[in-house]
């Protein structure tokens, strides 16, 4: 299998052996422990993918036994770091929105304002859940007990990252609940307010200063 095959998910697999030996059911709880903020991904998929690198020599796997039931182990192999360090080389691709509240915001004068709010509070909930996640893993790091500590330079990064995108979009949320609450019942009816514009061009610049 060649190299050309392999996926963005394929590689965060590989990148996941590249730190230690995983059995296909610790990849997936690794998975959506750690990416699972920025690269989430169906759990069926990813018994799939270390099969995927094994083909392509990139992984080599070891049946294992831990009592009396088997297991499978994937390890990263000379290949494997090479082809895992050739990816790390080229620029990622930009992010990419998928946000389902927001596009029944969009919508909303085809609806009620009372569905707009829920959507609104809904994003608000899943804001602070993963807040609440977030600091949950950095008081065990800052309690020294985190994981893979020796990583820490990347974890911080990433942490930093994906907690301020929550941060924002919490703020965001708390913000449009304010301006929503004050439309009539029927949103097309809502009256815009000239301010919302002048303000969200003047983040615009400055963003593009930036």
């Amino acid at each position: 299998m060649s190299t050309a095959t392999l996926t963005t998910t394929s590689y965060a697999v590989l990148g996941l052996l590249a730190v230690k030996p995983w059995s296909s059911y610790e990849l997936t709880q690794q998975m959506d422990r750690s990416l699972g903020h920025i690269w989430p991904r169906a759990t069926s998929k990813l018994y799939e993918e270390p099969k995927k690198l094994v083909a392509a020599g990139l992984a080599r796997s070891d049946d294992e036994r831990v009592g009396r039931r088997p297991r499978t182990m994937y390890r990263i192999t000379p290949k494997g770091r090479r082809a895992l360090a050739r990816w790390l080389d080229e620029p990622g691709a930009a992010p990419a929105l998928e946000f389902e509240g927001l596009l029944k915001v969009f919508f909303s004068d085809h609806g009620t304002r009372d569905g707009a709010l829920a959507s609104i509070a809904a994003t608000a909930e899943w804001a602070r859940a993963q807040a609440e996640i977030s600091r949950a893993v950095g008081e065990e790091y800052e309690a020294g007990q985190g994981r893979f500590t020796e990583r820490q330079p990347q974890l911080d990064l990433t942490a930093r990252f994906v907690t301020d995108f929550y941060a924002m979009v919490g703020e965001w949320a708390a913000w449009a609940n304010g301006v929503v609450a004050t439309w009539p019942d029927d949103p097309s009816r809502a009256v815009s307010d000239p301010s919302i514009g002048t303000e969200t061009l003047r983040r615009a610049r400055r963003a593009a200063r930036r």
